[in-house]
């Protein structure tokens, strides 16, 4: 199974053509060989998880394929030529699944992985469908995880992703190694807490957490040539 998440970002000339690449691509991509799940996605800071956070000028492609050759020829294909023609950046990140827990469409889309050790940069991926009379309590839980997150050692970048404005959002971030993924989650008391109160009311109608291999990045993404790291 390989997994590829293709981040774009447009000029804000482009806008509205990136809107509209989000609703035309959806029988595009099903059309593409050995692709077997696929998410067109906004992005955002993850501070909130409202309207607010939202980024208008990044955009990504979330895709798993059967084959390493089918990956790669998604960037040659109609839909990946479609965001490179207006295209500012790109950061092509090529991953493979660790660990996955739950479901995303009533899909299992990374499969369930063998555990193994792994010692290399790491990818954390949490995706959840958020029941709509939980949002504001969800939303008032978000800033000090998001705060906490982003001063973390061992995180590299993140950012948050998502297939509507609102109630369905995740997180997208790279980590220097797998266990300091773990130590926060498991260790820091905001995430802590919130994992906590998720158990507890069930505000969650779906939720997916999985971890990667991070095995080839390329391009740019916040500033970052993602070339270089793990180097």
């Amino acid at each position: 199974m390989f997994v590829r998440l293709d981040i774009t970002r447009v000029k804000s000339r482009h806008i509205l053509i990136a809107f509209s690449l989000m609703a035309r691509q959806r029988l595009s991509m099903r059309k593409l060989p050995g692709l077997t799940f696929y998410k067109l996605m906004g992005t955002g800071s993850g501070k909130t998880f409202t309207v607010r956070d939202a980024d208008l000028n990044h955009w990504c492609v979330l895709s798993v394929w059967e084959t390493q050759e089918d990956s790669l020829a998604y960037l040659t294909s109609k839909p990946a030529r479609q965001w490179r023609k207006i295209a500012l950046t790109e950061a092509n990140i090529e991953l493979e699944p660790l660990s996955a827990k739950g479901t995303w469409a009533k899909k299992s889309p990374f499969g369930n992985p063998v555990p193994e050790k792994w010692d290399g940069l790491t990818a954390a991926l949490t995706r959840a469908s958020i029941k709509p009379r939980w949002w504001r309590e969800f939303w008032r839980s978000v800033p000090p995880v998001s705060a906490d997150l982003n001063s973390t050692a061992g995180l590299i970048t993140s950012l948050g992703i998502g297939e509507a404005p609102i109630g369905l959002q995740g997180t997208f971030s790279i980590w220097e190694t797998n266990e300091s993924i773990t130590a926060f989650s498991s260790k820091q008391k905001p995430h802590a807490a919130v994992i906590a109160r998720t158990h507890e009311t069930g505000w969650y109608s779906e939720e997916l957490f999985a971890r990667f291999k991070v095995k080839k990045l390329s391009g740019t993404f916040a500033g970052l040539d993602l070339s270089k790291l793990g180097k």
